[in-house]
């Protein structure tokens, strides 16, 4: 068996997929592009309807989070002239949808085959309304498979190209994250470009008490291995990534004004919460990377 063989059948990624869903129906709360109608969709036949009326401090957290981590991925984008983009386990969030309806890019939206499925019949009905200026293509890619990574990479015209992926890191280790890297590494030699990752997190357990996860939350993250694959620090981050040929050519800033939940997450805690918060300090950075040579 042969390594990309290895890193693309040895572990079964498909019980990550789950959780896309359950961060849809989150994200149904916030003014993020679609995540409301698909929220919708998704529930049928179900009647979903995002309840604004929850006091749990830690949902609005959870939500903030998210928000912002989108948003982030958004601000790095901006100002890039790149027509070409693709987006790597990118669950069920439609910000490739939005960028082909407002700009004239070529997008690749990819994820496992069993987010794909669901989410190419949300397209169907997301788009009868929508007449796109761009071309977008969504298609089941294991980011991990170095030979199918490069086959959809083909797919797009001349140029260079942008990489995006937020919430992908967090489920690999550290052979993994180097197998992602490597991938995405000959693709921007090739090509030219940036890599966009919202995933540079380090480990935060028990640093925010009144953050706690619920107990099946808890449980998902003890399956994943979740906060062992997160970073001990931003500087080992950097030094991870350098190790790997890349450098920081840009890091988002935060903009937590800018997202809908903080009025509810405001509401919701004690200047005490807020203050334990403000403490416990930073956990996670957008990165907009390029190659170092």
């Amino acid at each position: 068996m042969n390594q990309e063989e290895t890193f693309s059948n040895e572990r079964d990624y498909s019980s990550i997929s789950p959780s896309a869903r359950s961060l849809l129906l989150l994200k149904g709360f916030t003014d993020i592009p679609f995540a409301l109608e698909a929220a919708k969709l998704i529930s049928r036949p179900d009647h979903y309807q995002p309840d604004f009326s929850i006091k749990e401090l830690a949902f609005w957290g959870r939500l903030l989070h998210f928000e912002s981590r989108y948003k982030s991925i958004n601000q790095l984008l901006s100002g890039l002239p790149i027509q070409n983009i693709l987006e790597i386990s990118s669950g069920f969030s439609f910000r490739g949808l939005s960028s082909v309806i407002n700009r004239e890019v070529y997008y690749i939206d990819t994820d496992l085959p069993e987010v794909i499925t669901i989410k190419l019949s949300l397209l169907d009905d997301l788009l009868q309304h929508e007449k796109p200026k761009g071309e977008l293509e969504t298609l089941a890619l294991n980011a991990l498979d170095e030979a199918a990574f490069t086959s959809i990479t083909n797919h797009f015209p001349k140029g260079e190209v942008v990489i995006v992926n937020e919430g992908l890191l967090v489920y690999l280790d550290m052979d993994e994250k180097r197998k992602l890297c490597s991938n995405i590494r000959k693709v921007l030699r090739q090509r030219g470009g940036y890599w966009i990752t919202a995933d540079i997190y380090i480990k935060s357990q028990n640093r925010f008490p009144d953050l706690q996860m619920n107990d099946k939350l808890q449980e998902f993250f003890r399956e994943h291995r979740i906060e062992e694959n997160k970073f001990n620090s931003f500087e080992e981050a950097e030094a991870f990534f350098k190790a790997e040929g890349f450098i920081i050519d840009k890091e988002a800033e935060a903009e937590h004004q800018n997202s809908g939940s903080l009025k509810y997450l405001l509401a919701n805690a004690t200047q005490e919460q807020l203050e334990n918060m403000r403490r416990g300090g930073r956990i996670r950075a957008s990165w907009r990377l390029k190659l170092a040579d």
